[in-house]
């Protein structure tokens, strides 16, 4: 079965529980639960390990059920499985059956029990989570696409930063795990070391969230996976609120998009005031309700010294005054910032985003002088024409970006059409340290030179108004 295929299948079961009213959030929850005991059952009958499942409420005695004696053992595995520590207590994090028909819950559990999950070719975990995340978002224009970061560019960024099994790895906002289960991919092919690959499996991958149905998908794409060994390599929280005490030698990371929104405040006579929610803490350089730089100072902070990190920031982070121009200067001050992959719109949901990755290195501080010596800009951006369906953003499309990014060596890094290198001299020098950066002559632009004149379009503006005007006069006439 080819992963569309697969995604289709999956996708399909929907049919069944709109039919009950159950929306989309509730759909994904309830097939993350039913799918994980499947696939549970799987990995003890096919590869022989141990079930983390209380047995009454396994698949095997789940699947033998149907009426109010399913629905009842239905509900009491989602109470009891929510009570339990570790990566199923996450799983099933403030559980609930949605499904009030028990012959839909038959329906679904029987749809499931078809397949073999573990033994299809195409990677499972990650087609049903982020495939599904990836057709609501382009086919009900929701918010889950906001959780999805296209896997060529993970693929990409993971290729070119190069983990080591011996690092440990952190995604402060995972979403569904996809830099996290690219790292682990990446890691565990480096080694035999039985003793390695278990430390890499339990306590070397790392991943928070502030959505808990997201937390509970990215736990069980990463139990299935083999990651955490039992133990909960993925927690939900706000990742901002502390740096913690924990540092990493990697950051792999996407942040979501937008501002820290205002607490209303109810008083005790009635009244609410709003309070805007700014991040201050000891460690960050300026307070601001930007998330996107937020989330940098605080990369920035739990990088362990020689630490690196790879970023998805948008545009603004770039260019933006205030806030913004006091962490490009630390950044380049204290850090090694040297790459920019500036990325086209139309590879994520919300349209037309601009985004970027930025590459960096963490150095203890120098009082003099700067870490940053020269900032290497991939425009991958300027005439490049990608869509979300009919152009998506492929591994071939990244290719030429792996190879001028010379991971194993930056000094064979070479400037191309594509690639540029600016110093440090040259950066601080611009406005606010701007570090929005282009030099490729878009052609999208080459039509806006034939257009008329400024008071020739304003006459015609004006023509075309009373144009209309006259014919709404006729009208009410």
């Amino acid at each position: 079965m080819s992963e569309n295929n697969l995604i289709t299948k999956v996708w399909n079961y929907a049919t069944i529980l709109r039919d009950s009213g159950v929306g989309y959030t509730d759909y994904v929850s309830q097939l993350t639960y039913l799918l994980f005991l499947k696939m549970d059952d799987e990995c003890v009958n096919i590869l022989k390990q141990k079930s983390l499942i209380p047995e009454e409420y396994q698949w095997k005695k789940l699947r033998t059920l149907d009426g109010v004696e399913l629905e009842k053992t239905y509900n009491g595995a989602l109470t009891e499985l929510s009570k339990k520590d570790g990566i199923i207590g996450t799983i099933y994090s403030k559980a609930q059956n949605k499904i009030t028909e028990p012959a839909k819950l038959k329906k679904l559990i029987s749809l499931v029990d078809e397949q073999t999950w573990m033994g299809l070719d195409v990677d499972v975990k990650g087609a049903i989570y982020e495939g599904l995340l990836q057709k609501n978002a382009t086919e009900t224009k929701a918010g889950a696409g906001q959780y999805f970061t296209p896997r060529p560019l993970i693929k990409a960024i993971v290729e070119v930063m190069q983990p080591k099994p011996d690092d440990t790895i952190l995604d402060p906002a995972c979403g569904t795990g996809g830099f996290l289960l690219a790292a682990y991919e990446y890691m565990k092919k480096q080694t035999k070391d039985k003793e390695k690959l278990k430390e890499l499996r339990e306590n070397k991958i790392h991943g928070i969230d502030i959505t808990p149905l997201v937390v509970s998908l990215c736990a069980m794409n990463l139990y299935l996976h083999g990651i955490g060994g039992g133990k909960n390599p993925v927690k939900q929280g706000d990742s901002l609120i502390s740096a913690g005490e924990t540092r990493y030698d990697m950051v792999l990371t996407n942040p979501p998009f937008g501002k820290k929104s205002a607490t209303k405040i109810l008083g005790d006579d009635g009244s609410v005031t709003t309070e805007k929610e700014d991040y201050s803490r000891d460690d960050f350089t300026a307070t601001t309700s930007n998330k996107q730089i937020n989330f940098l100072q605080h990369i920035m902070t739990v990088l362990k010294i020689g630490g690196r990190a790879a970023v998805v920031v948008p545009d603004n982070v770039l260019f933006e005054g205030g806030a913004g121009e006091k962490v490009r200067k630390k950044l380049l001050k204290d850090f090694n910032l040297h790459t920019i992959l500036r990325l086209p719109t139309g590879i994520f949901y919300a349209q037309g985003v601009k985004a970027n990755v930025i590459f960096f290195d963490k150095f203890a501080p120098l009082e003099d002088g700067h870490r940053t010596n020269d900032v290497w800009v991939y425009d991958f951006r300027t005439n490049i024409n990608l869509t979300l369906v009919t152009n998506s953003l492929n591994d071939e499309h990244l290719k030429d970006f792996i190879s001028s990014y010379s991971a194993n060596d930056f000094s064979k890094r070479a400037e191309s059409e594509r690639f540029k290198k600016f110093t440090y001299d040259e950066i601080i020098k611009r406005d606010k340290t701007n570090l929005d950066i282009t030099w490729i002559k878009d052609e999208s632009l080459a039509d806006l030179e034939n257009l008329p004149e400024p008071d020739i379009l304003a006459k015609e503006i004006q023509e075309n108004l009373k144009s209309a005007l006259a014919a709404f006069e006729k009208l009410e006439i």
